[in-house]
């Protein structure tokens, strides 16, 4: 059989494994790759270049690292360096991965820039500050210095970590809660809606840290104090987000499941949170964000654990190295939290992928 004189049999087998799965709708991924104009082979040589260019900024590093003479004889160790091949190790495996599938190739395409530009600041600040000394100490401590007292301090730095996150989560899920009983209160409820609205209007604006001088006078213990820092400023988004998820709802579609027979509970657990999940998980983003932050201030100011403590005492004794790792671990620690967030807003929203596509 044929369609205007052209065999079906000679169509490409490229362009038949690029066809989505019958009976769903094609990932972004798939709907590149159906769009996608076939690249020359100097493209695609040069696309490899690229993806190689991590490992060779990585290698230039290391050399860097070994070769140049320290400023003023300064004394290093192997930890950096070690640091720097752990990360080539991990782009290596990606661009191993790269050569045996088109997705790993596209996505280590992708990064490739961002991880070359890594470790060119990590040789730009090395050079500057233990192989020539144009940022002097103690104020700016070398790469290597900063992991020494990573390494140095990992059992208090753990121990802070885990005193940071009991008080991050307590408060961040206090906050949560209560804002989604008054957000989707409000949503739901007129009534309800008429008096929270001021008290929203009142204490939306205000920045949670503002009450801290006051909650350290009011409060009965710095913790509990700090949890309802935290709690306050997790509450505001939460709740206009809940809020505004409940009330963009259709009318029609709680019409629908009252003709259906749906009563109260039916209608919030089936009607209203899941069309307001998409702005809830806004508001809970937005949340950790500010629960972040208020975390670093509130153990800055007076809780006597945690990273944010750790800071401000390193920082009392000049020991500015440990304090950069400190600061270092903070960053990791709640980009993997929110990236754990990120993967749980993906996981309970994944119906919104076939609307999207």
């Amino acid at each position: 059989m044929s369609v205007k004189g052209v065999p079906l049999a000679v169509e490409s087998s490229s362009t038949a494994d690029r066809q989505p799965s019958v009976g769903r709708a094609p990932t972004p991924w798939e709907l590149r790759q159906i769009e996608a104009v076939p690249k020359s082979k100097s493209r695609v040589a040069a696309d490899r270049v690229i993806c190689a260019l991590p490992l060779v900024m990585a290698a230039a590093v290391t050399a860097q690292y070994k070769i140049t003479p320290n400023f003023g004889g300064a004394a290093t160790t192997d930890i950096y360096t070690g640091f720097i091949l752990i990360m080539a190790l991990l782009v290596l495996i990606q661009f191993i991965r790269s050569l045996f599938s088109k997705r790993s190739f596209e996505k280590l395409l992708e990064k490739a820039p961002l991880y070359t530009a890594g470790f060119l600041l990590f040789a730009l600040y090395d050079f500057a500050t233990l192989k020539t000394g144009i940022l002097p100490l103690p104020y700016f401590p070398w790469p290597d210095r900063i992991l020494n007292g990573i390494y140095e301090d990992r059992a208090l730095l753990l121990d802070c970590i885990k005193n940071s996150l009991i008080l991050l989560f307590s408060g961040y899920f206090a906050g949560t809660a209560i804002g989604l009983f008054t957000g989707l209160s409000a949503g739901l409820s007129r009534r309800v809606r008429y008096w929270v609205l001021p008290l929203i209007q009142i204490l939306g604006p205000i920045p949670s840290t503002t009450w801290l001088p006051i909650i350290l006078i009011v409060a009965a213990s710095l913790f509990g104090g700090s949890v309802f820092l935290i709690a306050l400023g997790v509450w505001y988004p939460v709740t206009m987000t809940s809020m505004q998820g409940v009330l963009n709802i259709p009318k029609a579609n709680f019409e629908a499941a009252r003709i259906l027979g749906a009563g109260k509970a039916r209608l919030f657990f089936k009607v209203a949170l899941p069309a307001a999940a998409p702005n809830i998980f806004q508001g809970l983003t937005q949340g950790m964000s500010v629960a972040c932050t208020a975390l670093m201030v509130a153990e800055m100011m007076g809780v006597e654990s945690g990273l944010g403590w750790y800071i401000n005492w390193q920082r009392g004794w000049a020991e500015f190295a440990k304090m950069y790792g400190a600061v270092i671990v903070i960053c990791v620690t709640f980009s993997i939290v929110n990236f754990l967030l990120s993967l749980i807003k993906r996981r309970v929203l994944r119906w919104q992928e076939g609307q999207w596509n």
